[in-house]
């Protein structure tokens, strides 16, 4: 079953301790579509550029992602973010952000997209979000955020909130939307709202997974070379909603390999810049992975 996605595809500048690079290919969906094609069909949402090639649009080739969505605004210049990270890698310190074509970005979903199992409202203006929520007829809608929609419109984020089924969200995220500083209290609070499962991303710390009912954590693969976190979290939801999306049936147990598969390729992800390293892998190494995985938690 497929997946629409609604989200950025962008061009990011990023300097970590290991090496900088002043453009690639990035944006919310960009890796959450790459991601979760290694699972289930998807449907990209988002809007670039003419300053975005075909040349760049090539890390779509060869992947079940349907680009009708991909609307491009000629004469303008796509999303961009710079950001740096120092070795605290959890934390990304922004220099410049330009939104451009995602000003006036405005998504219409066609019958395919909103017919999708699972649709998926990567990091955006609750607003927006909420608009395209009432379009889509998806069983399941699953929602990203950041810190600044939590400090700016929290009245809107949280009506959004009440909307969706399940909430992918960081811990620091957590804490500032709640006042809480315990994540499982937290966790609590916005699931009061109306969501069902709320999905919280520690880093290098893992992942805490908390429904009304039961509580799951993971830790984050262990890497002895870690690149770039740009994207992981994005690429993390990507894996988890694409596995979900691949199921007859989602339970329990469906639900905590989901959570693992997200965590496999978010932990390529940060093994090289932009998505280069998520170019590089099939579903095979994915596989292997996840085996791995399952051999470090087992006991």
């Amino acid at each position: 079953m497929s997946i629409t996605v609604v989200g950025t595809v962008a061009f990011d500048a990023i300097q970590t301790p290991f090496g900088k690079v002043d453009r690639c290919i990035g944006g919310s969906a960009t890796y959450f579509s790459v991601a979760a094609s290694f699972f289930s069909p998807v449907n990209l949402v988002s809007v670039i550029g003419d300053d975005f090639t075909d040349e760049d649009a090539a890390i779509f080739n060869g992947r079940d992602i349907n680009l009708d969505g991909l609307q491009r605004i000629a004469g303008a210049k796509s999303f961009f973010w710079s950001g740096e990270y120092g070795f605290d890698l959890n934390v990304a310190k922004t220099r410049d952000t330009q939104l451009n074509v995602l000003a006036e970005f405005n998504p219409q979903l066609n019958e395919r997209q909103r017919n999708a199992k699972v649709l998926f409202l990567a990091n955006a203006q609750p607003d927006l979000q909420l608009t395209v929520k009432k379009q889509s007829n998806a069983p399941v809608v699953a929602l990203d955020t950041m810190n600044y929609w939590i400090s700016s419109a929290k009245e809107a984020l949280t009506r959004v909130f009440s909307e969706v089924d399940l909430l992918v969200i960081n811990e620091a995220e957590v804490r500032q939307y709640t006042g809480e500083a315990n994540l499982i209290k937290g966790a609590r609070q916005i699931l009061a709202l109306g969501p069902e499962t709320i999905v919280i991303k520690r880093g290098e710390y893992g992942v805490l997974m908390a429904t009304k009912s039961a509580i799951f954590a993971a830790p984050a693969y262990p890497l002895e070379n870690v690149f770039d976190p740009t994207g992981a979290g994005d690429t993390f939801a990507g894996g988890f909603l694409g596995y979900l999306a691949s199921r007859d049936e989602v339970g329990d147990r469906e639900m905590r390999r989901a959570i693992i598969y997200g965590s496999v390729l978010a932990s390529f992800t940060v093994e090289k810049f932009s998505l280069d390293r998520l170019r590089e892998i099939t579903i095979d190494d994915v596989n292997a992975r996840f085996e791995a995985f399952q051999q470090l938690m087992a006991f």
